[in-house]
C-alpha cells in the first residue's frame, strides 16, 4: 500500500490510500483551524476500531447482536516521556449478553493488528462492562 500526503494549507494535511482520503487538521490552539481530527487522534481511533472490527467479528461469528455493544478508549500518559504508559479499552454490553463470552471477547480485541505494533512497554487493559 502506497500512501500520498498533501498539505491543504494551514495545518491541513491530507492523505490519500487506497481511493479514501482522510483530512486531518490541529486545533485552533496549535495553529489549525480544528476542521478535522489531528493525525494522533485518528492513531487513537485506529486502535478503538481496530479493536471493534474483532469484537463485531466475534459476535458475527456467534449470531450475537451488536446493536448495544459499543466499545470506548482511554489512555494515560507518562508525565516524564510524554509517551503514552497505558490504553484502557471498554467493551460496553447489554446486561443480558451472555457471560460466558466475557473472556473471549477480551482475547478478541486484543488480536487487533494495530495494537500488535505497539510498543510492548504500553501497558493495555481490556474490561467488559455491563450495562
Amino acid at each position: 500500500m502506497s500512501i500520498e500526503v498533501y498539505f491543504a494549507g494551514a495545518k491541513k494535511v491530507i492523505a490519500k490510500l487506497e481511493g479514501f482520503t482522510v483530512e486531518t487538521d490541529q486545533p485552533v490552539r496549535a495553529g489549525g483551524e480544528g476542521s478535522a481530527p489531528t493525525p494522533f487522534a485518528l492513531f487513537l481511533s485506529s486502535l478503538a476500531t481496530c479493536a471493534g472490527i474483532y469484537v463485531k467479528g466475534f459476535c458475527d461469528q456467534r449470531g450475537l447482536p451488536t446493536q448495544d455493544v459499543s466499545l470506548s478508549l482511554e489512555y494515560k500518559i507518562n508525565p516524564e516521556t510524554k509517551n503514552i504508559a497505558k490504553f484502557i479499552i471498554r467493551i460496553f454490553i447489554p446486561a443480558h449478553f451472555p457471560e460466558k463470552y466475557d473472556t473471549a471477547l477480551i482475547q478478541s480485541a486484543s488480536l487487533c493488528a494495530v495494537k500488535r505494533h505497539l510498543d510492548p512497554a504500553i501497558e493495555n487493559e481490556i474490561l467488559i462492562v455491563r450495562r
